[in-house]
Parts: C-alpha cells; structure tokens; sequence
C-alpha cells in the first residue's frame, strides 16, 4: 500500500519558516518525481516546487520561488519542503505528490497524493 504522509505543518507567524516533509512508502522511491503542491479552499491546487528522482533537476512556482527549498533523502524515503520569509497568503493545505513518466517522458503512468498538511501564516 502506498502511503505518502505529510508532517512538518503548524502555525507561524509572518516572515517565520518551516520545514514540511513526506514519508513515502510502498513505493520505489528513487524512481519517482515528487512536488509539492497547495490548496486554499475555493482556488485551484497550485504547484509550489518539483524535484526529479535524482534530485538534479527542481523547479519552483513563481508564488514560492525565492522562499522555498524543494529536496529528497533517498536514503530516508522522504522529501522536504523549506520554507522561509512566509507570508499570510502562504496559508494552505500542503500535499506532497508523488509521479513517475512514461519512458518517453510524455506522460504520467503512475501517481500519488498524500492527504496534505496545513499551513497558517498568521500574526
């Protein structure tokens, strides 16, 4: 069974940071690519960074890049978000995503979503 469990989540104050991570299991973990992704109730999930299953390749979205960190211990099973100078509009749940493509790169073949993790950014 395939769980992928977010932690790390809580209430900060503005200009604060944390650290989110997910633990993956059941999975083969160096063959996935893994994101971060958050949610505010009423808006689209949004990307917030991506690392490769090498962890060579990252890629942020523009509403973190700059604030976060995106890496993955292979070792441990388990990828981290950090997250520094935060902001009120950075609250959201957090979902870890976990996705494989195709050999040829143009597709997914297999992904999973951890039940995500909340984050308040509030004075």
């Amino acid at each position: 069974q395939v769980q992928l469990v977010e932690s790390g989540g809580g209430s900060v104050q503005p200009g604060g940071s944390l650290r989110l991570s997910c633990a993956a299991s059941g999975i083969t973990f160096s063959q996935y690519n893994f994101a971060w992704h958050r949610e505010v109730p009423g808006m689209e999930r949004e990307m917030v960074a991506v690392i490769s299953d090498d962890g060579e390749t990252t890629k942020y979205g523009d509403s973190m890049k700059g604030r976060s960190s995106i890496s993955r211990d292979n070792g441990r099973n388990t990828v981290y978000l950090q997250m520094s100078s935060l902001k009120p509009e950075d609250t959201a749940v957090y979902f870890c995503y976990a996705y494989r493509r195709s050999p040829s790169g143009l597709g997914i073949i297999t992904d999973y979503w951890g039940r995500g993790t909340q984050v308040t950014v509030s004075s």
